[in-house]
C-alpha cells in the first residue's frame, strides 16, 4: 500500500513548478506562439493606416518614445532631490530616477540588438509572410528590421519599472504600453508578434534593471527613500516622503 501522498510530484518539483522564472518562460513562450499564429489576421483586421492622424495614436507612439521617459526621470529626480542637502543623500535620492532614465534606454538598446541578430523585416504587402535580411547586407544596420519593435519594447520597459516605483499606477502604465504596441500593428509598422516579444523583454528588462539595482539580498518592493541617507530606515517604492 502507498502512504498519503504517494504518487504525488515531489515537493522540489512543485516549487519549481511555482518559481516566477519558469512562469515567466511559460506564458512568455504562449503569448509569442498565439502571436505568430495571429500575424496574419492582425495584419488584415488591425491595420488602421490613420492611427497616428489623431491624438489618443500620437499619445500611445509617444510611450515607446526614449526622450518622454528621459524627462520623467529628470522630473522625478528634481522631486527627490527637493530638500536634500550633502553628496551623499543626494545619490541615494537619485536612484528612483535613475532606474527610471536608465530601464528605457536599456530597453531601447535591446531592441535594436534584437534586430540585428533576428533580422526580420517589417510586415510587407502579403499578410503574415515573414522576410528576413541577409547577414552579408548591412549586417549591423537595424533600419527596416522589425523584431523586436523598439517602441514597444521601450514603453514596457519603462511601464515595468513604473510598475514597480508606484505599484499602484501598474494598470495604467501597462495599458499604455499594450496600447503603443498595437498602434505599432495598426500602423503597418510590426507584426502582432514583433509588439508580443518585445512586450516579453520589455517586462524582463525592467525586471532585470529593478534586481539589479536592489538585489535579491534585499527587502523587495523596498526602495531607499527620497531625502533620506543611506542607512536611515525604508519605505515602500512609490512612497512621498513626509515634509
Amino acid at each position: 500500500m502507498r502512504g498519503p501522498g504517494a504518487g504525488a510530484p515531489p515537493r522540489e518539483f512543485r516549487t519549481r513548478m511555482r518559481s516566477p522564472y519558469l512562469t515567466f518562460l511559460l506564458v512568455g513562450g504562449l503569448a509569442l506562439l498565439l502571436a505568430h499564429g495571429l500575424d496574419a489576421w492582425a495584419q488584415v483586421h488591425l491595420v488602421d493606416p490613420e492611427i497616428y492622424d489623431d491624438d489618443l495614436g500620437r499619445l500611445l507612439r509617444v510611450m515607446g518614445y526614449y526622450p518622454l521617459w528621459l524627462l520623467v526621470g529628470i522630473a522625478l529626480l528634481l522631486t527627490d532631490w527637493a530638500g536634500v542637502r550633502g553628496k551623499r543623500p543626494r545619490l541615494e535620492a537619485s536612484r528612483r530616477a535613475g532606474l527610471m532614465i536608465l530601464t528605457p534606454a536599456v530597453g531601447g538598446l535591446v531592441a535594436e540588438v534584437g534586430k540585428v541578430i533576428f533580422r526580420r523585416l517589417r510586415p510587407g504587402e502579403v499578410p503574415g509572410e515573414y522576410m528576413f535580411r541577409a547577414w552579408s547586407e548591412r549586417t549591423f544596420y537595424s533600419g527596416g528590421l522589425g523584431l523586436p519593435s523598439s517602441h514597444t519594447l521601450v514603453a514596457f520597459a519603462a511601464a515595468a519599472m513604473l510598475a514597480r516605483l508606484f505599484p499602484r499606477a501598474a494598470p495604467v502604465v501597462y495599458l499604455l504600453a499594450v496600447g503603443c504596441g498595437l498602434s505599432r500593428v495598426a500602423a503597418g509598422a510590426h507584426f502582432l508578434s514583433d509588439v508580443t516579444m518585445a512586450g516579453v523583454l520589455g517586462w524582463l528588462t525592467g525586471w532585470m534593471m529593478w534586481n539589479w539595482n536592489f538585489g535579491s539580498g534585499r527587502d523587495e518592493g523596498l526602495a531607499v527613500p527620497p531625502g533620506e541617507a543611506s542607512g536611515s530606515r525604508k519605505v515602500k517604492a512609490g512612497a512621498v516622503p513626509a515634509s
